[in-house]
């Protein structure tokens, strides 16, 4: 292979450069750029990023990922774009573009931004780490647009992958492009960056890119290039054929003689193995040296592997140079291809192998500084796996770990303490050798699972390492280690939905002594009292919060302190008054937190606190609290992390305000991060309302849908919040599709479940829900009706916002039972008046226009309707909007465009409502349900109209209405559409019910 077996020009990408350039345009963005290998990815890149770079239109930062990546060297491309940043604009270049100029997160990254600023290993400071490079590239781009490159994605490890999908979810107005390239033949179909891609196509903004093989008219452009002049006849057509349009391929196969560099390889390996065996051997045998070290290497290690020094090392390496087999790349060198590098790697024989890798080793244990910061040890774990020195494996392994942890890269150090584990029989003194016992090892492996979202691994481990705890007898077993492991276990398990999490955290709670008191008992307690008061046992989670608090104040522990006053106080929420004491508790919460300066607590502070006040019906301040909440997330560098879960509690008093887009903004903002399970249920459940309450039916299946899907992987009284909520939005939803009798099943659950803390502010929708089916489906619910009221009865109101749901509860239950209560309806609009709900106040107001109507008081009816015409027009509840029209319709009080007639012929007001219903050709029961009557009563009506008309029955009754032209405006109408909208809350907000039919008191 000769130096001229490369084209000096891109060829046949066209197209694709034409759309990077136009993804730059429109940046913030994101490209995907998949191919097979050999297509030319990193060529088109490179040509891309060069133009971009001479022009001055954008800053390029680039990153590769590393074959190693895989054996848990964490965050690699962005190590790499971190040190060029460095390189170009300093460490205090870099310290001011991050929040208040503090590097300590980059520290995990690159070590000289000095030490981390904390040595805790949580999800908060991984979360702060993503918010501070979001950041630094946000305020990059506001100098000059940035496209940040990372390549060879198929080899990212787990938290490469995790940061570089925060990113793209996360870019919002900064002009910055993303490029990820993969190869899309390495994708099996259990490969883990398939989730991923697949998840980031669905975000605004993010195109795949697929390269294809060149066609043949770009093969014979390629192959003139590389020769510089016009190829010879035939040769193009062999290129080709053999190629398979191929780029890699074809410069394989190309020699600038014209003629085949090899005529007919056995396979790839010897297509690209080809081009080295025609290089001289000592170069070969250096190429065999590089090989082992991975896609690129530093000039300095492969000196010390191959025993060449600086000279020699260049005079042997420059015929690959020369050949294109190997590039220059700053002050290493790197394959061409990633492919000729496995080519000449898996062309070793095994003893080849193993001395190569042991070299490297002992290259790196003898000079560190020979790799960059912070990959000795996972290159020394990888070079002594494979040199199959288990021992020094080892040692390596778990030095590896602390490493990543360090890093925040929980999965990464989960996979090197998995080897560790490993290669542990293997090893007889390890203990010894790593200062920690096999516990130690399989307790740091469970939590590092925790901490990666890996709960079925960690259940594994903690279980393992309580059974070797346990092995030592009741007698010489370490209680405290055992009672944290119970713990950790018990947390992952209710982070699965799997059963025993409270008997492990109860079991826990017994082994630790009450004396002396210690932080790990007050917080086995704190954990016990929140997980056990998702169960109906709430004496028992207040005991022991109470005692938690109890120890954290005299251990003077304020991070325990805080979570034990937070437990406590959501252990039974009393909403009926916003007291001095409440008041007085919420801000010593606040203080506590603040002064311990533990950001988790002060932020869980602001979530309780608007929970609190939603529940209480206090929307507007609900909605401030979780807003500035949301800023003090932001602040702290977790905005779109733990800032999420405030979304949740300012879309809901949002919601209940009627100012919906906003909430739909705030949701869909939090929705894009794609939260955990305990997030997302709310925000489906509150989107679907939204959606059922503007008529738009479709969203709101996909809404319950999705909810469904995700509480099928959580217990049922997991929590109020989620599981009673999208037993609502069930109900409402077969409400407003006409299937009440799909409505009992999930009436049924609520029924049944009771006491589950906050259960009157969650169960209280869903049975008004029930009442209303109930009044749907007539005399045959009454058994139900009972049930549901007896259940209603039975729970403690406590509140404004309850007390309004009671008050529709009592009225929607009455007229399950036949009586139409303008008073009770008049009641529950006025209180949801009083807490600002429109919408609410809207719906009840249209039943009250019914009962009205019922009684023949239709100026009363039409006073209210028309306030809840402008609250759903507002609002643009247009099923609300649609049934206030219908009975406007049938009220004859004067209107804003004039008034109606009086009733002619001598018939009284309601025989003139009858009498238009009949010349529509309704039936007495169609006209006892259109008009809150009984049939009874209707046909009295009827009997009446016939006699003062002079007819002998309804059709001629309908021929004289007709003759006389007394309905000539509304001719046609169906005076029966969707009911005025069904009741019942997502966390105590009223939502609609635009149903297809409205019952009379008894039903059908």
């Amino acid at each position: 292979m000769s130096a001229r077996a490369m084209s000096p020009v891109l060829v046949g990408r066209a197209a694709e450069l034409g759309l990077l350039e136009d993804a730059l345009a429109s940046a913030p963005g994101a490209v995907l750029v998949g191919g097979e290998a050999g297509l030319g990815k990193t060529r088109l890149i490179r040509e891309f990023a060069a133009s971009v770079a001479r022009g001055g239109r954008a800053r390029v930062l680039i990153g590769g990922c590393l074959e190693l990546g895989s054996d848990g060297l964490p965050f690699a491309p962005f190590t790499t774009v971190l040190r060029g940043l460095v390189r170009d604009i300093g460490i205090d270049g870099v310290a001011a573009l991050v929040p208040r100029g503090d590097t300590g997160s980059l520290a995990r990254l690159l070590p000289e931004f000095g030490e981390p600023e904390s040595d805790a290993a949580s999800g908060e400071e991984r979360a702060r780490l993503f918010e501070v490079v979001l950041t630094l590239l946000e305020r990059l781009a506001e100098r000059e647009p940035v496209v940040l490159v990372i390549e060879d994605a198929h080899w990212a490890d787990r938290s490469t992958r995790d940061l570089l999908a925060f990113l793209v979810r996360n870019l919002s107005v900064a002009p910055v492009l993303v490029v990820v390239t993969y190869r899309s033949d390495e994708l099996h179909r259990a490969h883990p960056l398939r989730p991923l891609l697949g998840g980031l196509e669905r975000v605004d903004r993010v195109n795949r890119l697929e390269i294809t093989r060149l066609a043949r008219s770009d093969v014979a452009a390629l192959v003139t290039e590389v020769l510089g002049h016009a190829p010879p006849p035939g040769l193009v057509e062999r290129i080709d054929a053999r190629s398979e349009g191929n780029p890699l391929f074809i410069e394989a196969l190309l020699d600038d003689d014209g003629t085949l560099a090899c005529e007919l390889p056995e396979s790839l390996r010897d297509l690209l193995l080809a081009g080295v065996q025609r290089l001289p051997e000592e170069t070969q045998d250096v190429l065999r040296d590089a090989s082992g070290g991975g896609t690129r290497i530093e000039h300095a290690l492969l000196a010390a592997v191959s025993g060449l020094d600086d000279s020699a090392l260049t005079r042997v390496l420059r015929p690959a140079v020369a050949a294109n087999v190997l590039v220059v790349d700053g002050d290493g060198y790197a394959f061409r291809h990633a492919l000729i590098r496995e080519a000449v790697h898996d062309d070793l024989l095994p003893g080849e192998y193993t001395r190569l890798h042991t070299r490297y080793a002992e290259a790196l244990e003898n000079d560190p500084g020979l790799v960059p910061s912070g990959r000795l040890w996972v290159e020394l774990s990888h070079h002594w796996k494979a040199a199959n020195d288990a021992t020094w494996a080892l040692v390596a392994s778990w030095r590896a770990a602390a490493d990543a942890r360090k890093a925040l890269a929980y999965a990464e150090c989960l996979t090197m303490l998995s080897r560790v584990l490993h290669l542990w029989d293997r090893v007889p003194d390890a203990a010894e050798r790593i200062g920690a016992d096999h516990i130690k090892v399989m307790e740091d492996a469970a939590a590092a699972a925790d901490l990666a979202g890996e709960y079925d691994r960690g259940l594994k481990f903690a279980t393992a390492a309580l059974k070797e705890v346990e092995a030592a007898g009741e007698d010489a077993m370490d209680t405290e280690r055992w009672a944290a492991l119970l713990e950790l276990r018990g947390h992952m398990r209710y982070e699965m939905a799997r059963p025993g999490f409270v008997d492990d955290l109860r079991a826990a709670v017994k082994a630790l002594p009450a004396d002396p008191p210690t932080v790990l008992r007050a917080r086995v307690l704190s954990t016990f009292a929140t997980y056990v008061r998702f169960s109906t046992d709430i004496p028992e989670a207040q005991a022991a919060a109470a005692e938690s608090l109890e120890i954290a104040r005299k251990l003077a522990d304020p991070v325990a302190e805080t979570q034990a006053l937070i437990t406590l106080f959501c252990a039974d929420i009393d909403y009926s008054d916003y007291s001095a004491t409440t008041e007085a508790t919420l801000n010593e919460i606040e203080r506590i937190a603040t002064v311990g300066g533990n950001h988790r607590a002060l932020l869980r502070y602001y979530v309780i606190k608007s929970h609190f006040l939603e529940g209480a019906g206090r929307h507007e301040e609900a909605a401030a609290v979780a807003a500035k909440g949301k800023e003090l997330a932001l602040e702290y560098g977790v905005a779109r992390t733990q800032g999420t879960f405030l979304c949740i509690n300012q879309a809901e008093p949002l919601v209940s305000l009627g100012r919906w887009d906003e909430a739909i903004a705030v949701m869909n903002h939090a929705m894009e991060q794609e939260p955990a399970v305990t997030i997302r249920t709310s925000l489906l459940v509150l989107s679907g309302a939204v959606a059922l309450a503007r008529g738009d039916l479709d969203t709101a299946r996909e809404r319950l849908a999705g909810s469904r899907e995700i509480m099928r992987l959580k217990m049922k009284w997991l929590k109020t919040q989620d599981y009673f909520s999208s037993l609502w939005l069930e109900a409402r939803l077969a409400l407003a599709e006409g299937r009440p009798q799909d409505v009992l099943p999930a009436v049924e659950r609520v029924i049944e479940v009771a006491g589950l803390p906050d259960d009157a502010r969650y169960a209280l929708p869903v049975l008004i829900a029930g009442a209303t089916a109930c009044a749907e489906i007539g005399a045959t619910a009454a058994p139900m009706l009972r049930r549901i009221e007896e259940r209603a009865a039975g729970l403690t109101i406590s509140g404004p916002l309850q007390r309004a749901n009671k008050l529709l509860f009592d009225a929607e239950a009455a007229r399950a039972r036949g009586v139409l209560d303008q008073a009770a309806w008049d009641a529950a609009a006025a209180a949801w008046e009083s807490l600002g709900n429109r919408y609410a106040r809207a719906q009840a107001l249209v039943h009250a226009a019914e009962a009205a109507l019922a009684d023949g008081d239709h100026d009363a009816a039409a006073g209210r309707l028309r306030i809840a015409a402008d609250a759903a027009a507002d609002l643009g509840a247009e099923p609300l909007a649609e049934r206030v029209a219908e009975l406007l319709r049938r009220t004859r009080a004067p209107r804003r465009g004039g008034a109606e007639p009086s009733a002619p012929l001598g018939l009284t007001p309601r025989e003139y409502e009858v009498l238009r219903l009949v010349a529509e050709g309704r039936s007495n029961r169609d006209i006892a349900e259109a008009l809150f009557i009984s049939v009874k009563t209707a046909s009295v009506h009827v009997s009446n109209i016939l006699g003062k008309l002079d007819v002998a029955n309804r059709g001629e009754a309908a021929a004289t209405a007709h003759r006389l032209m007394l309905f000539a405006g509304s001719a046609g109408r169906s005076a029966s559409r969707s009911g005025a909208g069904g009741h019942g809350s997502v966390a105590g907000t009223p939502l609609p019910d635009p149903r297809h039919r409205t019952v009379g008191p008894h039903g059908n």
